[in-house]
């Protein structure tokens, strides 16, 4: 790393910061202006609430407030360290999300790699015979799950796997109406194992057609050709030329894939009754919780940014060519 690293930092650390402001504005906004009473979480409508007691709330929440006031007020707060107060949990955003992202996190990380490893290895495998039988039969299913939704690939697993068979839990983290201390390790990865799996087959589609298509391309080359003429067998080459070149591509691209992950991990966890920020998420925008919604928002801006961050300087590192450049972002 040069000298004017810290300039390149400084430079991403306000884009971060930029694109965090946007996302919240844009989200306010569309949070503001969605269907749905934030009222009706405090004081249902078939509930026998009197106007005075709903005017008390609503001054009591920031409710009666204009939408621009009521943002810059939350925006204030947050840069003071306040994410403020989730109506659905009755707890602090923070609080919510530090107790929810533990279950998000390790399912996230489990699906990530899960589909790095298996994408890679069905890449090589594709590329190393290109339009052969196994090429043929993995690019097909690979098409075919990178255009699936992951809410209904889950739902198939669980009619299949869990209902019909029996193979898996119906949902949730750990098993119903077992005290927290009996829980055993074997308990949390039985559950954890067809959402991970559900969550990790996009993942693995894209990272398997690209890594094809750079084998390929790489065992097409002419430094290839060169060393296949001297004598040097294909798997040869491969294991030399081919896996070297492919891995530094599928490394940026398994640590860019964090924001299909984080929106894949909100419809798996509900498909799966799974406790983590996804379900946390769907629960606030049903009932209007925008604290926690913007918080979840903002988290999860960070949290990609951060993926995209590492994947640049690991491409840096990984790369001679551009080692020197100490590119950031």
């Amino acid at each position: 790393m040069r000298a004017h690293n810290p300039a390149k930092m400084f430079i991403t650390l306000v884009r971060m910061a930029l694109l965090l402001f946007g996302t919240s504005l844009v989200a306010f906004v569309l949070i503001s202006n969605a269907p749905v009473d934030p009222m009706e979480s405090f004081a249902p409508s078939e509930r026998n609430v009197s106007q005075e007691q709903r005017e008390h709330i609503a001054e009591y929440w920031g409710l009666n407030k204009p939408p621009v006031e009521r943002y810059f007020s939350w925006l204030g707060n947050v840069l003071r360290g306040d994410m403020g107060t989730s109506s659905s949990f009755r707890k602090p955003v923070s609080a919510v999300i530090a107790e929810r992202f533990t279950g998000s996190l390790v399912l996230m990380l489990t699906a990530w790699a899960f589909s790095g490893v298996l994408g890679f290895t069905l890449g090589v495998i594709c590329g190393a015979n290109p339009n052969g039988v196994a090429d043929r039969i993995i690019r097909t299913f690979s098409f075919i799950l990178a255009s699936t939704p992951v809410f209904w690939i889950g739902l198939l697993l669980l009619m299949g796997l869990s209902i019909r068979l029996g193979w898996f839990p119906l949902g949730l983290a750990v098993p119903i109406g077992k005290a927290a201390s009996e829980v055993t390790l074997g308990d949390r990865i039985h559950h954890l194992i067809l959402p991970a799996f559900t969550l990790s087959i996009t993942g693995i589609a894209s990272i398997t057609l690209h890594t094809r298509e750079k084998l390929v391309e790489v065992m097409n080359s002419d430094y290839v050709t060169f060393a296949r003429a001297r004598g040097e067998s294909r798997a040869v080459s491969i294991l030399r030329h081919g896996l070297r070149n492919c891995a530094i591509p599928a490394i940026t691209l398994q640590f860019a894939s964090f924001s299909e992950l984080f929106g894949g991990s909100v419809l798996a966890e509900n498909v799966f009754s799974y406790p983590g920020l996804g379900s946390a998420v769907s629960r606030a925008g049903i009932n209007g919780d925008v604290p926690l919604i913007l918080g979840v928002t903002m988290f999860s801006v960070l949290f990609v940014f951060v993926g995209n961050l590492i994947a640049n300087l690991l491409y840096s590192l990984l790369n001679p060519q551009i080692r020197g450049e100490g590119r950031l972002s």
